[in-house]
């Protein structure tokens, strides 16, 4: 199954991506490979998902908010390439949860948007990956990932 059948198997919108919020693009391509800027969680009805995890959000909360991420980072991904079909594989994520100083579930939160990608692409969605704790993230939202993939 392509990874856009998989998509809409699983009922994930990617009809709007994210807009940026300063003076950066949401991807460059270079070679084979496009960079993606780091994301937030966006509820699909609007708003983002804010909060410390550990302190105002639980580690399931965090690995929600993560999902979403994803969600938004494929729909960045698609504007880029026109097709996630495209993707060759998913090479690195980069994942940033605003936690509290004392919170070490980091990789459980990330997992929220690993777990997505090898739902989506299944083995190509197997990536590298960094999962780190945050004093603060930009406007006080709970996750911000960014993301390396390959591309055929």
């Amino acid at each position: 199954m392509s990874a856009e059948e998989r998509m809409k198997e699983l009922g994930l919108d990617l009809s709007s991506a994210p807009s940026p919020v300063a003076n950066y693009v949401p991807a460059v391509r270079t070679g084979n490979l496009v960079f993606l800027s780091g994301q937030g969680p966006r509820r699909p009805e609007g708003g983002m998902v804010c909060g410390k995890v550990g302190l105002d959000l639980s580690v399931e909360e965090g690995y929600e908010a993560a999902g979403l991420v994803a969600v938004g980072l494929l729909s960045s991904l698609r504007a880029e390439l026109g097709s996630l079909d495209r993707v060759k594989r998913v090479v690195k994520l980069l994942g940033m949860v605003n936690s509290t100083p004392d919170f070490g579930d980091q990789p459980r939160v990330i997992n929220g948007a690993s777990d997505l990608l090898v739902d989506v692409f299944g083995e190509r969605g197997r990536h590298a990956r960094s999962a780190v704790g945050m004093g603060s993230l930009p406007m006080g939202i709970a996750v911000e990932i960014e993301m390396i993939v390959e591309v055929e």
